[in-house]
């Protein structure tokens, strides 16, 4: 089975464990979004774990909360946190402006997204071994919002002068490029579930910030 309960709680656990080692290597406040980025994950996975159980399982009928909670994370959170957690990082002044201008693009988008997810609901279903999160709407600003989503999320990593930071932004691009390609029609659970399991690289771009902080303190 490619993607399942298991796999969806499975990933919650091991994101939990790496988003507190990653707290761990903060060594300032305005490095901490950055470092909530696995533990966000973390309880987005854990919420479509619930996702899972609430459609294949009567029993837990009570959980018919957890695609709203799961799109929240997918369609709000990210597009906010992810400018705004790099843009504090930044040390470049005209990079920063521009960072600046993608957490307003961020903004828009949640708020357009927000606005859809309460006016129109969402509808999922699991199709073979994949969650469809089915929503039905009227509008025509769907495809606009899709590439403003992507402006906010992907542009803000590539952007940041952060070491490895591009590596990072490089595999949640492929992660989005491939479920496109695969899992077109069940893109925000893959792409989400690839995208977490690379959160791993937050842990590495951080331990590399706190090496290169104690090579300055050294020289110092």
């Amino acid at each position: 089975m490619c993607f399942s309960t298991g796999a969806s709680f499975g990933a919650s656990i091991v994101l939990s464990v790496i988003g507190v080692a990653a707290l761990k290597k903060a060594k300032a406040p305005h490095q901490v979004p950055l470092a909530c980025i696995p533990l966000i994950f973390a309880v987005q996975q854990f919420s479509e774990g619930f996702v899972w159980l609430y459609l294949s399982n009567p029993h837990f009928a009570w959980a018919k909360a957890s695609p709203y909670l799961f799109l929240l994370f997918a369609q709000i959170v990210w597009p906010l946190w992810v400018p705004v957690s790099v843009a504090i990082l930044e040390p470049d002044i005209k990079r920063k402006k521009i960072l600046t201008l993608l957490i307003g693009v961020g903004l828009l988008v949640a708020a357009y997204f927000a606005h859809r997810l309460w006016t129109y609901g969402v509808h999922p279903n699991i199709d073979g071994h994949h969650v469809a999160y089915k929503q039905f709407y009227r509008d025509s600003l769907n495809h606009v919002a899709d590439v403003l989503y992507g402006l906010a999320t992907l542009v803000p990593i590539f952007l940041s002068k952060v070491k490895r930071m591009w590596m990072f932004g490089l595999t949640v691009l492929t992660a989005y490029v491939v479920t496109y390609i695969f899992y077109v029609n069940y893109i925000l659970s893959v792409w989400c579930f690839f995208s977490a399991i690379m959160s791993v690289l937050i842990y590495v771009i951080l331990k590399g910030m706190k090496t290169m902080e104690n090579k300055r303190l050294s020289q110092n």
